[in-house]
């Protein structure tokens, strides 16, 4: 066994000896080490039955990383056990090729897109928010951090890879896709007016300069922005937190935008269950709640970091009606909560990723660490971002397109948006978290990618009914 693999075990296996022994002499153990007991002595039975009866001398070390990828697997998407390689990766990010395919992902049992870039090479290629990536070239991703995943869809612009993906939950048929890198476009937003005559803003990223270029799409769809202005954020994931808090300013002239906490205390109170009929909180809920029937806000922690608008905040004053999707994530969320949270916007469309944290590198043994999320966005009324998503004002389905299939010719999505920018009694008007009953479209939409269950993950009711295990691959994946 190697010195890490030694240091592994010992660091997993004592805390069941310290627990016992601090229990002992304080004559009491906290709930969450009482909870974590049993799994510990577990835990030490199986390396140790591992270690002496399996069939052959097992690879301790190997046996080790898929132990402690397993622990991470369970916590959320953007926590991910790093590898050696994946921490040089981490830390020297302009170390990376020039090239890349447009996509922001996320491990979950593989790898799954979360946002595609506007005019990216994936974009092109047809990949949607949603996809799985079960293999990158000839690597399999079922063990693939998303920090490995990044590396490896990097490369010399004009190179090629081949992406396995898995759609709608069919694995048994995943199509091989080829993608040829190139160096990212810096564009971040651009506006025109609608046929018609609604003022239109895209943005295609929240990395720097979005804000800058956000309000420069807004003046250029000149007067038409008078009335209003629909701002589509669907599948937009890339960029950072504090861009997406500098566009908000634009909108928000007083208040709180933005809300940041690290875990709470023991006996905080904790987000009802989406079945609670009392607060009528389920965020992939089908049909949002009725006039006046807001979720009970939440106890915000008192050490919470609070942003909060400032003098010369809130330039840009007309009606704001964002869209949303299962791709709009990260920065795209937090700036999202901001204009929802101070009655700033209407968001119409579908419950959002629900990534919207914080990560810290955490060193371990020999050159290995935890990407781990140790703090969090809440909204304005309490509710955290991750791990829920922000639930529209008004819900639309967006299109489940098929490998195969043509797109529809309409946009049911934008075109609800424009209804809502012309409605005299706009949702955004109502209280966050409230819903304006008779502007309310009543589809079932997709789930909610924080809640979402991957190809291997037990079926759970209202989520896509895939099998419960991938069917086996010739080649092994």
């Amino acid at each position: 066994m190697s010195g890490r693999t030694r240091t592994l075990v010992f660091l997993i296996s004592t805390p069941l000896v310290v627990i016992v022994a601090v229990g002992g002499l304080l004559g009491a153990v906290s709930p969450a080490a009482q909870q974590a007991m049993p799994h510990l002595a577990v835990f030490n039975d199986v390396v140790r039955l591992i270690q002496s009866a399996y069939v052959e001398q097992p690879n301790m070390s190997k046996v080790m990383d898929g132990a402690l990828r397993g622990l991470v697997d369970g916590l959320d998407p953007d926590t991910s056990y790093l590898t050696p390689d994946d921490v040089r990766t981490e830390e020297t990010q302009s170390a990376l090729p020039d090239g890349d395919v447009g996509l922001v992902i996320a491990r979950q049992s593989y790898l799954r897109i979360v946002g595609v870039r506007d005019g990216s090479p994936a974009q092109r290629a047809g990949l949607q928010s949603g996809d799985f990536i079960r293999a990158i070239g000839d690597t399999p991703t079922r063990d693939m951090s998303s920090v490995t995943g990044a590396r490896l869809l990097r490369g010399a612009p004009g190179s090629k890879v081949t992406l396995l993906i898995i759609r709608n939950g069919d694995v048994a048929e995943p199509r091989p896709i080829d993608v040829v890198r190139e160096v990212p476009k810096t564009d971040r937003a651009s506006g025109k007016r609608l046929p018609g005559g609604e003022a239109y803003v895209r943005v295609a990223s929240f990395g720097a300069g979005a804000a800058a270029a956000i309000k420069s799409s807004v003046a250029a769809t000149g007067a038409a922005a008078n009335a209003g202005v629909i701002i589509d954020i669907r599948d937009v994931a890339d960029g950072t937190n504090d861009e997406g808090i500098a566009a908000a300013r634009l909108f928000v002239k007083s208040g709180t935008i933005a809300i940041r906490a690290g875990r709470p205390a023991p006996d905080a109170a904790q987000p009802p269950a989406a079945n609670d009929a009392a607060t009528q909180d389920d965020s992939t809920s089908s049909a949002a709640p009725a006039r006046g029937r807001a979720q009970r806000p939440m106890p915000i922690p008192a050490d919470a970091v609070r942003t909060e608008a400032a003098a010369g905040d809130g330039a840009l004053t007309m009606p704001v009606v964002l869209l949303v999707s299962n791709g709009t994530a990260h920065a795209a969320e937090i700036f999202a909560s901001a204009l929802l949270g101070n009655k700033r916007a209407a968001l119409v469309g579908e419950p959002t990723a629900g990534l919207a944290g914080v990560q810290h590198l955490v060193r371990l043994p020999d050159g290995y660490a935890l990407l781990m999320t140790t703090e969090r966005y809440l909204q304005n009324d309490g509710y955290p971002i991750q791990g829920r998503g922000l639930r529209p004002t008004v819900f639309v389905e967006g299109p489940t397109v098929g490998f195969d299939d043509t797109p529809p010719a309409t946009d049911a999505i934008l075109e609800r948006g424009i209804r809502e920018l012309k409605s005299p009694t706009p949702a955004a008007a109502t209280s966050a978290g409230e819903t304006a009953g008779d502007n309310t479209t009543q589809a079932t939409t997709r789930p909610n990618p924080a809640a979402f269950t991957p190809p291997d993950a037990p079926i759970q009711p209202d989520t896509p009914k895939l099998p419960s295990k991938p069917p086996a691959q010739p080649n092994g994946r």
